[in-house]
């Protein structure tokens, strides 16, 4: 892999210290994750290509690349999907994914562009020439299906056999905004992402042949996280409504080669199901909130089925309403407001626990809350913008839903910042746990997403976000129009507080538990090689100690092969041990 340059020149003067500040007290020392000796290497497998031209905000694009006019721009950001089957990794793709959540999550729809990225929105010339793309996912581009032969290092965008096989199949992916679980079984290999009209896109191909079999289109359902292999039977967590927002289930796969788009449903949720581990003979789910949660079990939190021995083997319809929330966000977070934007992210099970971290779109808190309790003044806004920001947190449990059940918060905190609607004041309140190893993020504030966890080798691997490059560009480009004043407060530096945003942490961050009796260690806290990369979206272990790794980078502008900086868009990398 080509080793990346190290940032030349940084001319941030106080930079926001924006997302999860407020879980720091005042004055009390950070305690990031130790970091460990320089135990594994990584190694570039792939990277994406630009693929258009750009000219401006809502100009028409140039032909190319290479692009004679213009400049060149690389839209596919995110390996979001990835699965292997025998030596063939199959991984789908996201693109322009932060310009997706920023319109679809936070409802800004602003055009900009700076050194980095740009999104258009509705000024897009893309959604211009298709009226069924709305203004907030203007940016939105059909995503890829790719393999990687892990034998001869030769990958191949199978995309096109997609779009040969029918219109209606090139329809289906063109208005398909990302690929975002990908998983195997029974030699079908199946790709599925959230689509136009709120619903949901799956596409499926022969294993062994490689050949496209289809694609269909579930009109009831909004979203899809991740699949999961079970005691010899696949599963698949989903959501219902505009990103899962209206409830959620996960279904079974009965489905074959000549039928590959089977399923049933095994949990009936009133929240859409995230990540999905094994444990103890049950499956484990993570949730994100409903739109509105009205009650604790609409909130983030973590749920367990039924045995999968009862019965007939596996889940089945009957073990639909028989799942359980064990834990929800509000059982931590004091503020009512800022624990309904809390989501549920990686988890695994290790060494007798189940691990499970904690998501936080960054801006969402403060905005929401904005918009229950609009600040009066420019203080308030301050105030607001600063306490209402969370970094990850990282728990683990066991025996879950019976009496002896026990959580234990690892990185987190003790208090946490709460609004008072009565007084009209903030205070520090308690979380109701004291972190057994560090701080929230593991001491990094900019991490704020636990997007990934996997066990190899005997250990746990835990990948973030790290939204640190973003701040300035995206705060004072792009702060969200909730309030007058809570808008300026997010977009000016300089009513952040202190620690400043270091270079050093650029990109997203990896960590490894060597067991359930020492705390994380840092693998690597720069982007695995490039800085760009703000998330490990994806990992998978390799057969080998090591894992292949789908690395989230939506910096669509950097594509200059000539100057010392890295470039965007996504990357599969390889970790193996020294």
């Amino acid at each position: 892999m080509r080793i990346r340059k190290e940032i030349t020149l940084i001319n941030i003067r106080r930079l926001l210290a924006a997302a999860a500040i407020a879980v720091v007290s005042a004055g009390v020392a950070v305690s990031p994750a130790a970091a460990a000796a320089p135990q594994y290497k990584f190694t570039l497998l792939a990277k994406a290509k630009a693929d258009q031209c750009f000219a401006g905000v809502g100009q028409p694009y140039p032909a190319g690349p290479p692009c004679r006019t213009g400049q060149s721009k690389v839209n596919q950001a995110y390996v979001w999907g990835l699965t292997q089957v025998g030596k063939m990794i199959w991984f789908g793709t996201g693109a322009n994914v932060h310009c997706l959540v920023s319109g679809a999550t936070l409802d800004y729809v602003k055009p900009t562009a700076n050194d980095n990225w740009t999104c258009e929105y509705g000024e897009s010339q893309h959604a211009k020439t298709d009226p069924a793309i709305p203004e907030y996912l203007g940016d939105m581009r059909a995503p890829e299906v790719w393999t990687y032969d892990t034998a001869t290092g030769r990958s191949v965008n199978k995309s096109a056999e997609i779009r040969a096989k029918s219109p209606e199949d090139a329809t289906r992916l063109a208005h398909t905004l990302g690929l975002r679980a990908a998983g195997n079984f029974g030699n079908v290999v199946l790709l599925g992402g959230p689509a136009l009209e709120n619903t949901l896109n799956m596409f499926a191909f022969d294993a062994t042949t490689k050949q496209y079999l289809g694609s269909v289109n579930f009109p009831d359902y909004g979203n899809i996280r991740t699949f999961l292999v079970a005691e010899d039977a696949l599963y698949l967590g989903v959501g219902i409504g505009r990103n899962g927002s209206a409830g959620g289930a996960v279904w079974r796969w009965n489905g074959s080669t000549t039928d590959p788009f089977a399923f049933q449903t095994v949990a009936a949720l009133p929240v859409q199901a995230a990540d999905l581990t094994v444990y103890d003979g049950r499956i484990a789910a993570t949730s994100w909130p409903a739109e509105q949660p009205t009650t604790q079990q609409m909130l983030a939190g973590l749920w367990i089925s039924p045995k999968l021995a009862d019965g007939t083997p596996g889940l089945n319809p009957e073990d639909s309403a028989g799942w359980k929330q064990v834990w929800n966000a509000r059982l931590y977070e004091p503020d009512r407001v800022i624990s309904a934007t809390y989501g549920g992210g990686g988890i695994a099970a290790f060494d007798g626990y189940v691990y499970w971290g904690t998501m936080h779109v960054p801006m969402k808190s403060s905005t929401v809350h904005a918009t229950v309790y609009p600040p009066v003044d420019d203080q308030a806004a301050k105030d607001q913008a600063v306490k209402t920001q969370r970094a990850v947190s990282i728990w683990r449990g066991k025996d879950l839903g019976l009496p002896t059940q026990k959580i234990e918060l690892l990185y987190g905190e003790k208090t946490l910042p709460a609004w008072d609607p009565a007084t009209s004041t903030w205070s520090d309140k308690s979380t109701n746990y004291t972190p057994l190893y560090g701080k929230s993020g593991f001491g990094q504030l900019f991490n704020n997403y636990t997007w990934r966890m996997t066990v190899v080798d005997n250990k746990l691997f835990v990948g973030t976000m790290d939204w640190s490059y973003l701040v300035k560009d995206l705060l004072a480009g792009a702060a969200p129009p909730v309030n007058a004043k809570a808008r300026k407060a997010l977009a000016d530096p300089d009513n952040w507080h202190k620690p400043l945003v270091s270079p050093a942490n650029f990109g997203g961050d990896l960590y490894m538990f060597p067991s359930s009796t020492e705390p994380a260690t840092a693998v690597n806290t720069r982007g695995l090689g490039n800085y760009l990369n703000y998330g490990i979206r994806n990992m998978i272990p390799n057969g080998k100690g090591g894992l292949y790794i789908g690395m989230a980078n939506p910096m669509n502008l950097r594509t200059n092969k000539t100057d010392a900086r890295p470039e965007g868009g996504w990357e599969l990398l390889e970790m193996n041990k020294r």
